[in-house]
């Protein structure tokens, strides 16, 4: 793949990229998993995508700032040792600092090490372009992240438990549809929001080449 240059490619691209025309959930569909697992209140979202996106950000740094001096034939092993050394430092923060939201979370910090959008954006972009590129790129990638699960979680837990952050937002004749917080809720609720968010970006770009 041919590096990508910061006239060719500018940051503004690369934020909106990262955040809404090749998001790493909706556009993408990288990150089920933790998307699925974790999405059932908008505390873990916040919590999960914003770990992810420290260690996006800082990973892509480092990877970027190492790419001329990694071999090739051991770049994915040296990609792990330092997606490891920040999911370690954001995990143990967690525990420190918020042990309530670790518990809640549970694996899926730990797990952030083989999250393949974290290998994507080191593999396709960090490790063959410059340093505040890789970093916007890194940075832009994870807030979609972090927005993706936000948008599923506030749906699954307003009409799955009548909540929002914990706090309820109905009177106490509110039934809630339970099946939401269920697995089968979250792979529904998941394909109606990338449905949704597809089309707009269809449109978006048909739109613009319609103008050109």
């Amino acid at each position: 793949m041919k590096t990508i240059s910061k006239s060719k490619y500018p940051l503004s691209k690369i934020m909106t990229d990262g955040l809404i025309f090749k998001n790493p959930v909706l556009i993408q569909l990288l990150g089920m998993c933790p998307t699925l697992a974790i999405s059932t209140s908008l505390q873990n979202a916040v919590g999960m995508g914003l770990a992810a996106t420290f260690v996006l950000f800082f990973s892509n740094i480092l990877i970027s700032l190492l790419r001329k001096f990694i071999p090739d034939k051991i770049r994915i092993a040296s990609y792990i040792v330092i997606i490891a050394g920040f999911v370690s430092i954001i995990d143990m923060t967690l525990k420190a600092y918020l042990p309530a939201l670790s518990d809640s979370l549970g694996v899926f910090i730990p797990l952030i090490v083989v999250n393949c959008i974290i290998f994507a954006r080191a593999e396709s972009f960090a490790s063959k372009n410059p340093v505040l590129p890789s970093a916007v790129d890194g940075l832009a990638c994870g807030l979609g992240f972090t927005g993706a699960l936000c948008i599923v979680s506030v749906i699954r837990e307003i009409i799955g438990n009548g909540t929002i952050w914990g706090f309820h937002i109905f009177g106490e004749g509110f039934q809630p549809a339970t099946m939401i917080v269920l697995p089968f809720g979250g792979f529904l609720t998941l394909g109606i929001v990338i449905a949704g968010v597809q089309f707009i970006v269809s449109k978006t770009s048909a739109g613009k080449k319609g103008g050109n």
